[in-house]
Order: C-alpha cells, then structure tokens, then sequence
C-alpha cells in the first residue's frame, strides 16, 4: 500500500504548537511528519473523544451510531452501556461490543457498576461484584463506569467496595456520579479511588471535587447542559477538564457532537489548545485509549478541519483509513439483530387513577436542561374521591409501568412539563428502563402506554386523534432503522409534543430522567415515588 500524504496546518495538541508541513499515513500509522511551509491548507488535528456517553441515548446500536458521529470528527468515544446491560444484563453488553466491531470507530466500553442502579425498582438484570469482575478481565473492557451508587461507596458497602476493588486490581479506572456532592463527603467519594465526574451543576462543586483530584466532564447533552455552569474551568483548570455528552438525542446528534462544544468554547474566548486539550488529549491519555495524537507512531487517527473557529470537519481518519470525507462515510454496516425484554400487557384507564391521599400532593418538579429536580406540595382537584390533573397549575400525571412483568402503575404528578392535551410516554427511562409516560388524563396515559405496549418498547406522542410511535426494537432503546430515518421520526414526535404544550426543550430526554432514582430530589419508579435525598420511598 503507497503512502498518503496529507499536507495543512499541523496542529500539535501536546505541546500546543502550530506547525506547517505534512502528514505522511503508510500501513494505518503515522509514518512521518515533514515541515515546510503551507500558505493556504486546512488544519489538521487529533480526533475528538467524547468522554463519557451512553450510545443507547441516540437510540442507535454502535454501528450506526458511528456513521453520524464521524461526520463531526469523533474517533472515539468512551461509552458507558449501562442502559442496555440493566434490560438485558452481560449478553446486552456483548451486543454493544459486536455492534461496536463492525465499525473503525473506536468505542472504549465500561462495565457498568451498578445494575440494577438501586433496590427500590425493577429492572431487567442484575450485574453483582462477581459479574462485575469477570467482565472488567476481558481486554475489551476498558474501565468501571459511572459508580452512582455513592451512598454505598460512602458507607462502605461490600458489594460496591468490592467492584470497585476488581478494577483497581486490574489497573483500570473507575468513574464516577455523584451529583452535589462537596466537602468531606466529595473526599471520602474520591478516596475510593473513583476519578472522574461527569455530574458537576455548580462551579463550586466542580472545584471541591477538582481539590480531591478528580477529573471534572463538562456535559453538554440533550437534556442535561452544564458547560455554562462549569465552562471557567477550561481557564483555570484546563488539565482537569474533559468533554461530554452523555445522553444525545438522534435529532441533536445529526446536527453535531463534540465539535459543538469546542467550536462554543473556542468562540468563548478560551485558548484553542485549552479546549482541545479537553476534546482530544485528556480523555486519551485519563483512560490509555489506543488513539492517535498526530505524533510519529501513533495509529493515524485524525481530522481535516477548515480552521480553528468553525471546526467545519472535510475528513475524519481512523487507523488511516478516511472513513469521512467529501459529506459522506465510507463504511458499511450490517442490520442489526433486535434482542428484547418486553412481557407486560396492555393497561386500563382506571389503572392511573389516584386516590385522595396525602402522599400523591407533593409533585415532582422538572427542570429544564437539568436531570435533577425539585419538589412540591400541590392542592389538586377532586372528583369521585380521585386527585386529578390541574392543566391551569400545569401539574400532570406521570406513571412509570413495569415492562419487565405485570403489576399496577405507580403513578403520582409532575410539574413545569406544559402538556395542554395528550400524553407521551418512553421506554427509554434511566436507568431501569421500565415504561414512564406523563399526560393529561388517565384515558390518555393508557393510550400512550399502550402503544408501547404494542411496540415492544420506543417512544411516542398520542392524543385524542393522534398516535405517533417510533419503535425501539432493541432492547427498548435503540432502532434498526436508518440513523436519518431515527432523527426524523422522532425530531416529529417532539415537536408533536412541543405543539400540544410541552415547554422543555428535550421533553423526552427530560422525560426519561424523572425515573432516576439517584439523582435528586423526586424520582418516581414501578414502585413508587422516591425522595432521592433521603433515599428512601415518600411515606
């Protein structure tokens, strides 16, 4: 195979300089690097690195994920299947593997710590210390993802010391999620040997947890976006600092990943090498991922960019193969296979009602562009000695079935979501992944239950004239179809929901938090509406 040369401003990440000159690709590595001068070329860099996502959000399987990402100059990503090994356990872990190898995208999978995320909802498998460490030896995984039971880490539980145990054994890191977590709590959680957070909300938080020595992921997803909250950090800590998404939507994903985020950061003002550093470096050299620098030997991983302010990519190269260039990929994918875990039945309307009771009148309050909430004691309507919706108050009813078996909803009521008419549902519900929809009537949340039902799992808007579904084959979560064909039929039902009322700006994605039991400070699971702070059931 002859060489490629490839020739522009080279820029050189590690020791922050800018040079002219070429790059010489023979046999997938850089072979070498010549200095001469180039007038007029593009700029030529590292790949970016999401450093912390779970490829389940996008709703596609690795494969297909990956003919999006590189059109936007990802060359790897580390990738957390946490979602998918809580509907399926380890064989849905190998799923993402497999799916992950038909690509040159290079996907660093964890093992997820903490399947089930907590005791108090149903989920589709369990992953103990045990499993945990037979997955963590296999050379492809790469590192203990999100350890977001801190509870049991500050308490000394064996189980999660235990997991935490066998990747320190095998050398490999171990991150972390601890949302608000400071002080003398945020040591003893770093103490543990856990070194990264991707969950920081506050400045102050990000500096206490920084102070321990961890590793602070400025997130910018779909629901979650902390990079104006965290974004100082790029001057004033830039070598603790990574970039994320952690959740993106198929629709956001289409318009952009990571380049996103360094061409705002850049446009911030912050130094360009700061915030490469941050896109490109550190998540490399944090987690030994086997990416190229653009130095001589390494695997030729990179990106042809127009310049330094727009980050516009005209080609993605891993192990020196273009697989991006001239606005299209260059490789090919096999349709996936679809495995499941789906046995509830349909429901009936009576089966959301809710009692006059005390214990239904404090409402789980969404925040916008954040996975935490807030809480709220409300006064609601009566009738036939049953609590109803107050659409002037804007408090719906929420109600997350148990897809796993057949057992009643739990059901109790949100606030600050904005429907007017309808409801939407989804299986994508972190982190059990049961059924969580929200709506206007008992009538209309059987009808949004339902058609998942139907459907074996996806996402959909309904009302009175009105179905729209798009089915999530795979486990629930992810879709066989075309990436565009996701983006598109999805992009409809969010707007669907927009139109009767919804005010977020990710509906669905905010939507699929409110089951989060680990995030504060109201969650509602299968069993029942959950007080995060306290970590126990509302009484």
């Amino acid at each position: 195979m002859s060489d490629v040369r490839i020739s522009g401003h080279l820029v050189d990440v590690v020791s922050g300089q800018v040079r002219d000159g070429s790059v010489i690709v023979r046999e997938g590595k850089i072979a070498g690097i010549k200095e001469h001068p180039v007038p007029h070329g593009p700029f030529i860099l590292p790949g970016f690195v999401d450093s912390h996502i779970h490829i389940e959000s996008s709703m596609m399987p690795p494969a297909s994920f990956a003919q999006v990402a590189v059109r936007f100059g990802t060359v790897a990503t580390v990738s957390d299947p946490h979602e998918i090994a809580n509907v399926l356990g380890a064989p849905g872990i190998d799923y993402m593997l497999e799916s992950a190898r038909q690509t040159p995208l290079k996907f660093h999978l964890g093992c997820p710590s903490c399947v089930p995320a907590t005791s108090f909802e149903t989920a589709g498998a369990t992953l103990d210390s045990k499993e945990v460490a037979e997955l963590l030896a296999r050379p492809e995984i790469g590192y203990l993802s999100e350890m977001m039971n801190y509870p049991g880490v500050l308490h000394g539980d064996p189980e999660v010391l235990a997991k935490i145990a066998a990747a320190h054994a095998l050398k490999k890191p171990v991150d972390g999620h601890a949302p608000g977590l400071k002080g003398e709590d945020a040591r003893r959680y770093a103490s543990a040997g856990i070194t990264t957070d991707h969950e920081c909300f506050t400045l102050e938080e990000a500096l206490d947890k920084i102070a321990c020595g961890m590793k602070i992921l400025i997130r910018e997803g779909s629901a979650a976006r902390n990079y104006e909250a965290l974004k100082s950090l790029l001057a004033t800590h830039p070598a603790s600092c990574m970039l994320c998404s952690d959740d993106k939507h198929p629709d956001d994903l289409l318009e952009g990943h990571i380049d996103g985020l360094v061409r705002r950061a850049v446009a911030d003002g912050f130094p360009v090498m700061n915030v490469l550093r941050a896109a490109c470096l550190h998540p490399v050299e944090h987690y030994k991922l086997p990416v190229g620098l653009l130095r001589v030997g390494d695997p030729a991983d990179f990106i042809v960019v127009d310049d330094l302010t727009s980050f516009r990519v005209q080609e993605t190269w891993i192990d020196g193969v273009r697989v991006y260039g001239d606005r299209a990929s260059s490789f090919d994918w096999l349709p996936p296979q679809t495995p499941n875990q789906f046995e509830c039945s349909p429901k009936r309307a009576e089966e959301f009602a809710a009692r006059d009771e005390a214990r239904y009148r404090e409402a789980i309050v969404a925040i916008d562009k954040q996975i935490v909430t807030e809480r709220e004691q409300v006064t609601l309507p009566v009738q036939d000695g049953l609590l109803q919706p107050d659409l002037a108050a804007d408090v719906l009813k929420i109600a997350v079935v148990n897809r796993y078996r057949d057992t009643p909803p739990a059901v109790a009521f949100v606030k600050n979501v904005g429907l007017k008419r309808g409801a939407i549902a989804s299986t994508v519900a972190h982190d059990s992944h049961n059924i969580i929809a929200v709506g206007v009537s008992d009538a209309m949340l059987a009808k949004a239950v339902n058609a998942l039902v139907a459907a074996r799992g996806g996402v959909c808007y309904v009302d009175e004239d009105t179905e729209a579904v798009l089915p999530l084959p795979i486990a629930g979560l992810m879709s066989e179809l075309p990436p565009e064909e996701i983006a598109a039929r999805y992009a409809r039902i969010d707007r669907l929901a927009k139109e009767a009322g919804a005010t977020l700006t990710a509906p669905f994605m905010t939507l699929s938090f409110l089951a989060l039991l680990v995030i504060p400070k109201l969650k509602l699971s299968d069993l029942g509406l959950f007080d995060a702070e306290r970590f126990a059931f509302v009484e």
